[in-house]
């Protein structure tokens, strides 16, 4: 019933290529075996190198933003300096003479520059803004 044919041809030159293939696959394992823990080392060292650079990078970035915070802040303060020059010069022309006429002229100009604001005016018993409320009590009543 059973054909016992084990008659296998293997020749010895097959055998000795599947004992080199073994040996050599041995020797891979083996070689990554001590190669693998050098490359880790390696590889970490070059992270740490990579991290590092950001780092620096990232300082970098942020001492020249800083220089340019310092260098507006100068110039907001320069522009503050000349705003307050230039009201010192306008009070020193007027002379101290500020009349209730021109409050309201510089109250009108004030209402230019709000172009998109809302302005909300409350209603006084004169219909004026508050600005021209108290007008009624300084004048003398007849």
């Amino acid at each position: 019933m059973y054909n016992n044919n084990n008659n296998l041809n293997i020749s010895p030159q097959f055998i000795k290529g599947i004992v080199w293939c073994i040996a050599g696959i041995v020797i891979l394992i083996v070689a990554m075996a001590f190669i693998r823990p050098w490359y880790n080392v390696w590889s970490q060292e070059m992270e740490g190198k990579a991290e590092f650079a950001k780092a620096e990078q990232n300082r970098k970035i942020k001492i020249e933003e800083a220089k340019a915070n310092l260098e507006a802040e100068k110039l907001n303060a320069q522009a503050e300096i000349e705003r307050a020059k230039g009201a010192a010069e306008a009070i020193r022309i007027e002379n101290g003479s500020i009349t209730p006429t021109y409050i309201q002229y510089l109250w009108v100009r004030q209402q230019s520059d709000l172009s998109n604001k809302t302005v909300i005016y409350v209603p006084t018993e004169t219909n004026l803004p508050i600005l021209e409320s108290t007008r009624a009590l300084s004048i003398p009543q007849e």
